[in-house]
């Protein structure tokens, strides 16, 4: 150590106090245990580095070295956009079909109403006065010149004009409900300038006029409108429904009204039901019995305009407003209004009379009206009040 100068303040090699920076020089070597510890370490040092070292966030990691960037905050959603409304077809055409039909259910009738005959039915001299609610003289004539070539041979009838009845029916419409009442053909009457005759030779004599001046004669019953129905009014326009139902009590075969149905209810086409409604010699109470089926077949008609079908199916609407204006005869002073709402009173539900009546004293295949029952029929339709039910009868008989 002489070549090392004194006092260079570098501690020399050797001197037991610096061993802890030159090592020692000691010839014991070191123990395994503290070998082991030595190797161990570093190691445990490492993991310890490893364990410590902060976990960079995701977000924050940059790429291939490279800083990281600020964190992004995700982008705002787009606002929904509205949704269009698609045009729907069939919707769009429903108010259109609506007015079409509306135009088709008005246009016809008003078409098929300048079609019909109108004729003078306003008798002259003195009549009842006007009374509440408003009343049909309805007549079923013989009038054949609307019937084809081949009803007129099933009929075995020819073109006449219709000068007979075999129908008259008052029909009332008023504040005590409706009322239809029939006076049967072989009523006695006294016709104004003709004297005491059944009832429809008023009719022959001079058709509309008379008719309803022996009418308003023998009821004090004002009458406002006169309809009157042809053959082919009841088979056409019977056809046009596509039948209807009757109920026959009893088996019936008539050879006179070429009639031949079985008891029970069914249905019948035109020619039968007019057949139904004229035979008159087959039951017991002849004329007084058809009446009584006159007003079933014009209920059934009824029954049947009321059917929804009726008006929604085009070509059935038109064949029965077309068989009905070839066959009705009205009064001049009905309008189409007046036309409505007699075909209105035809549908639903009526209280169904024959005039109370008993058998002629001077005929008895003749009948009168009866003086004790038939006043208060005839004052319930002219003050519009309920008719009793013991002046209602089906035949005009007194009830047993």
């Amino acid at each position: 150590m002489a070549d090392r100068p004194q006092g260079s303040g570098v501690p020399e090699k050797g001197t037991p106090e610096y061993d802890w920076l030159y090592g020692s020089q000691s010839s014991t070597p070191p123990s395994d245990a503290t070998q082991r510890m030595e190797a161990q370490q570093p190691s445990r040092a490492r993991a310890d580095e490893t364990r410590v070292m902060p976990v960079a966030r995701r977000e924050a990691r940059g790429s291939g070295g490279s800083p990281p960037g600020p964190a992004r905050t995700p982008a705002a959603a787009p606002a929904p956009r509205p949704k269009r409304r698609r045009w729907r077809p069939r919707l769009a055409m429903i108010p259109l079909v609506l007015v079409l039909l509306l135009v088709y259910l008005l246009g016809i009738p008003l078409y098929q109403w300048t079609r019909i005959e109108k004729v003078d039915a306003i008798p002259a001299g003195d009549r009842p006065a006007d009374q509440p609610g408003t009343n049909y003289l309805i007549v079923g004539s013989d009038k054949a010149d609307d019937l084809s070539d081949a009803q007129r041979k099933a009929l075995q009838t020819g073109p006449r004009g219709g000068t007979n009845t075999d129908t008259i029916i008052v029909l009332h419409t008023g504040p005590g409900g409706r009322t239809m009442m029939s006076i049967p053909r072989d009523t006695l009457a006294e016709i104004p300038g003709h004297g005491t005759q059944m009832i429809n030779a008023a009719f022959a004599i001079d058709g509309p006029p008379l008719l309803v001046a022996t009418v308003e004669q023998l009821t004090g019953i004002h009458v406002d409108h006169y309809v009157e129905l042809g053959f082919g009014s009841v088979i056409n326009t019977v056809d046009a429904f596509g039948g209807v139902e009757i109920c026959p009590t009893q088996d019936m075969k008539d050879p006179m009204a070429r009639l031949d149905i079985s008891k029970g209810c069914q249905e019948v086409d035109g020619l039968t039901a007019l057949a139904y409604s004229r035979s008159r010699h087959v039951t017991a109470l002849s004329d007084l019995d058809r009446v009584a089926r006159q007003r079933e077949v014009i209920s059934a008609l009824g029954d049947e305009a009321l059917s929804p079908w009726t008006f929604l199916n085009p070509v059935r609407y038109w064949r029965i407003t077309d068989a009905a204006a070839d066959a009705i005869r009205i009064d001049e002073e009905m309008n189409p209004l007046d036309l409505g709402r007699f075909a209105l009173a035809m549908t639903g539900k009526s209280q169904t009379c024959t005039m109370p009546n008993l058998p002629a004293p001077s005929d008895p295949n003749r009948i009168i009206a009866d003086p004790d029952r038939a006043p208060a029929l005839f004052d319930a339709i002219i003050e519009g009040t309920s008719v009793p039910q013991q002046a209602c009868t089906p035949t005009g008989r007194a009830r047993s």
